[in-house]
């Protein structure tokens, strides 16, 4: 079977909850019937319900930014996969760049969280992807399999079904700068022959690899065209409802 695009929103920390409901209010009508590509939000905590219950009964599917690889324990402004699943979430995205850079998370913690999210069932998608210094010391390949190898540490084929990699390239990220369709469908393929050397060629094929890195409106086109690109992790174009929703219609 074709894997299926996806398209995940990631609000990162913006929104309120009334601000969340009004997005909801103005994207939905614009991809009614959408039935192409799987639609993700990830909007901050604070306003999972709100859009959860404006989401019910449109197919878009509403996940969080981020959890702890712990059910429930002292962990002072954590959230668990438990609170996620109790809300109504469906994905996580983790290991994002943001995490890495500003909250020290490593492949490790990747993995643990990565592990528990598979345990509840949460569609995880798995962030990966080099900073600008290690582009151009041509460490890009290097960097890819270093971290694909340690975020699917001890997944193995079975379980590994329902991942979602996120191919970021960190220096495109919120600085405009995006990498040639071509560029990011050879570093996909870095990552999905990676994934066929750990956990085979049928996981490989069927792995979704989601780019995330300045998409746009006037750049997803190209972007989904190439064959390695099975959809799209969206930031700062994902904001306003209008453009979101061309990026989805692309």
């Amino acid at each position: 079977m074709p894997r299926k695009p996806l398209i995940a929103a990631n609000w990162k920390m913006y929104k309120t909850p009334v601000q969340s409901q009004e997005f909801m209010k103005l994207f939905l009508p614009l991809v009614a019937n959408h039935g192409r590509d799987e639609i993700v939000v990830c909007p901050s905590f604070t306003s999972i319900s709100v859009v959860i219950a404006a989401a019910t009964g449109s197919g878009v599917a509403v996940g969080a930014q981020n959890m702890h690889f712990a059910d429930e324990g002292a962990f002072t402004g954590e959230t668990s996969p438990l609170m996620l699943k109790a809300l109504g979430a469906t994905h996580v995205i983790l290991g994002h760049s943001e995490r890495r850079q500003y909250f020290a998370e490593t492949d490790e913690i990747i993995n643990k969280k990565l592990k528990t999210a598979l345990q509840h069932q949460l569609i995880p998608i798995v962030c990966v992807g080099e900073v600008l210094a290690e582009r151009e010391a041509g460490k890009t390949e290097e960097v890819l399999l270093r971290q694909t190898r340690g975020v699917l540490a001890g997944i193995t084929a079975s379980e590994a079904v329902p991942i979602v990699i996120a191919y970021e390239p960190v220096w495109a990220i919120g600085t405009g700068k995006t990498a040639t369709p071509q560029l990011a469908a050879e570093a996909h393929s870095v990552i999905r022959k990676e994934v066929a050397n750990l956990l085979g060629a049928e996981t490989a094929a069927n792995l979704r690899i989601l780019y995330g890195g300045s998409v746009k409106p006037d750049n997803a086109t190209a972007l989904m065209n190439e064959e390695e690109i099975d959809g799209a992790l969206v930031g700062g174009a994902s904001l306003d409802p209008q453009s979101f929703a061309k990026i989805v219609n692309y």
